[in-house]
Parts: structure tokens; sequence; C-alpha cells
């Protein structure tokens, strides 16, 4: 279960993936999780998708500078374009500041 994230910055990238390339994206996607987890600052990610392509991760962040700092890394810029002219028909990306957190889990 997820530890208690209020006060961390949560990125949000939602996406539709073209279907091109499934094995050069689960490379790449393996390579930027890997890479993310030795960033100053990281927190954790949580990933959803569906069988059409289409997915929900979100990375949680320490502050602000660090979700900037990973936005600015150069494999993840040059990963990022290689996505856009390759595995993605589109995504939205949002950042906020998590206010509270809660978690529960069954017995």
């Amino acid at each position: 279960m997820a530890e208690d994230r209020t006060g961390q910055v949560a990125v949000l990238f939602i996406s539709e993936r073209t279907g091109d390339d499934p094995e050069g994206y689960a490379e790449a996607a393996a390579q930027m999780d890997t890479l993310a987890a030795q960033q100053p600052g990281y927190r954790g990610v949580d990933h959803v998708g569906n069988g059409e392509g289409q997915a929900i991760t979100i990375s949680y962040w320490a502050d602000e500078a660090s979700a900037v700092a990973w936005r600015k890394h150069p494999e993840h810029a040059e990963t990022r374009e290689k996505g856009r002219g390759r595995w993605y028909k589109w995504y939205m990306l949002h950042v906020a500041e998590i206010g509270r957190s809660y978690n529960w889990a069954r017995p």
C-alpha cells in the first residue's frame, strides 16, 4: 500500500498510445522507471492502463524542484520526443501538490 503522500508533488500523465513499436515502448518505459527512481526527490509511481492503450501514470516527488528536474533530465527529454513521434497519439500532463492523503486496506 502507498505511503502518506501529503505535501508531495504529483505529476499525472494521461495518455493514449499508437500501438506502434510495443517492444520499443516497453523497453523505454522500463528504462524511464529505473532512471526516475534514481532521481533526487523521487517518491514513487502508480500506473493503470487498459487494453486499448489508454493509461494514467502518476509519479510522486518531494517538491516542485524535483519534478521539474525530472522533466529536464536529458534522457527523459530524449525519450519524451521519441514518444511524441512514435508511441503516443496524445497525452495530457497535470502537476498538483497533494493536500491530503489517505489509505485503506481490507483486513
